[in-house]
């Protein structure tokens, strides 16, 4: 039997409503079956769903699950920061002061504050190096460059299974205009520098059409993959902001920081809708 639930809307990753990614939480989730979460997902036609869940690791503040209209992830960014944002505004107290917990699929992520924003702790990356031949040519083929155009294609798989191409410049990166059905399956991020001294570091897009979601407008998984892999091969300072969305007339911000052993991906939350749903 379907019941009111608190339902909040929030737009991730920007401090300016309607410029960053919209997230769907069901603050109350407790009780709803797979079946009902995976059809809300599709209803709301959002990039992400979530439902908050009462914790089943001792750890955890709150659990998460995580829908796209195409299906559940084992994590997400944007979802992991609204998410908590979402908990700590409907009354949530952690169990540490200045941390929450979050349980998903992939495990326990650590949100911290980071002056007025929130950031997470990017898990660790599940596959890394090069991409193999085949997929390499699938993703030449579905971004529309040559081989020339291309520094790098790595795995930077923290779960999602993104894969990263690395560009010549951000300029490079806002030009593409992706083949989709010569995509199919890839989860594929591209990324390119900005000149010295611009005032963000590096141009972000990330493409997931496999899942409903062509493009996505701002993408914590995607960037804290990329960080770990930019600053660990030199690639990048410890502390960068990359811009994404402006190809979707978003301007999405990311701040990473690279401190205390842990790589920080922080981000506005802007909140926009609160209400209840019934389901």
């Amino acid at each position: 039997m379907s019941e009111l639930r608190r339902f909040v809307q929030v737009d991730v990753f920007t401090a300016e409503a309607l410029k960053g990614n919209p997230l769907a939480v069901v603050i109350d989730g407790a009780g709803l079956d797979e079946a009902t979460m995976a059809d809300f997902a599709r209803w709301t036609n959002l990039s992400e769903t979530t439902f908050l869940l009462p914790p089943t690791d001792a750890g955890a503040d709150y659990r998460v699950r995580i829908f796209t209209p195409g299906g559940e992830l084992p994590f997400a960014g944007h979802p992991t920061l609204g998410s908590a944002h979402a908990w700590l505004a409907s009354g949530g107290d952690p169990r540490k002061p200045g941390e929450v917990v979050q349980q998903c699929a992939i495990g326990l992520v650590r949100i911290r504050r980071d002056g007025g924003r929130l950031a997470f702790a990017a898990p660790p990356l599940k596959r890394e190096g090069p991409v193999e031949p085949a997929l390499r040519a699938q993703a030449l083929k579905a971004l529309r460059i040559d081989e020339s155009e291309l520094l790098d294609l790595v795995w930077v798989d923290n779960g999602p299974q993104w894969m990263a191409a690395r560009l010549k410049s951000a300029e490079a990166v806002l030009k593409l205009q992706p083949d989709f059905a010569a995509m199919a399956g890839l989860k594929l991020g591209v990324v390119g520098a900005y000149p010295e001294g611009a005032p963000r570091q590096f141009e972000v897009r990330a493409f997931v059409p496999g899942l409903g979601v062509p493009e996505d407008p701002v993408t914590g998984s995607l960037n804290a993959g990329l960080a770990l892999w930019l600053q660990g091969a030199g690639l990048a300072p410890d502390r960068y902001v990359a811009a994404q969305g402006a190809a979707l007339g978003r301007a999405g911000r990311v701040h990473v920081a690279r401190e205390g052993g842990h790589c920080w991906i922080g981000g506005d939350v802007t909140p926009l809708i609160h209400g209840q749903v019934r389901l």
